[in-house]
């Protein structure tokens, strides 16, 4: 069955706030491949530390940082 999927919007948050990827990653101690995997929606779990350290670090909430696209 098809529920549906959930899409980060880093690549486009990070281009609004003129945020660097290398940047995020050193400051958030993050390893430069698994935040590709994530700015590339090719994941299949997200950790909960991990999107609320985005949601502080980019200052937005978690529904401008995810989007959920309902199957028709």
């Amino acid at each position: 069955m098809d529920y549906g999927k959930l899409t980060l919007r880093l690549d486009c948050i990070l281009r609004e706030k003129g945020i660097s990827k290398n940047r995020i990653c050193k400051d958030l101690d993050i390893p430069r491949t698994n935040f590709n995997r994530y700015c590339r929606n090719d994941f299949q779990r997200m950790d909960a530390l991990f999107l609320c350290k985005l949601c502080w670090y980019l200052n937005v909430g978690i529904e401008e940082l995810l989007e959920y696209d309902r199957p028709e």
